[in-house]
């Protein structure tokens, strides 16, 4: 298995730049049950977090990449099923990704709830404000 860097990533999915998205592609092509690629948690945060404020991409455009990277042949994506379930939150809510990922990890991990100081993630995630 091969772990994937948030830049890798962006290159195979923004196809933004002549030299580095073809070796991006050709790894992703590579790909297959016996040569996987692993996205962290982490990296996919970020890859969301750069498609947003870089790219100006938009909810729908973000909820479809990450359709896509949990669908693509041979790459294994951290905790998927929690993956699956925030990106379900997030393609029919306002709440950030992130956001919806920390509620469900949360869960995940025994939690009564999740707090925080963000009043959008309290009526969009389903978190609870700290006061």
């Amino acid at each position: 298995m091969i772990g994937l860097d948030t830049n890798v990533i962006l290159r195979y999915v923004a196809q933004d730049d002549a030299l580095q998205t073809p070796v991006a592609a050709r790894l992703f092509e590579s790909f297959n049950f016996q040569k996987q690629g692993f996205i962290t948690i982490v990296a996919l945060v970020e890859v969301v977090w750069v498609l947003r404020s870089s790219y100006d991409a938009s909810r729908e455009h973000i909820r479809r990449t990450i359709e896509t990277l949990l669908r693509t042949r041979g790459v294994v994506v951290e905790r998927s099923d929690l993956v699956w379930l925030a990106l379900g939150d997030y393609s029919q809510g306002s709440a950030d990704f992130g956001d919806c990922l920390i509620q469900y990890y949360g869960r995940a991990a025994g939690c009564d709830y999740t707090v925080t100081f963000d009043r959008d993630a309290v009526s969009s995630a389903g978190m609870k404000l700290l006061k």
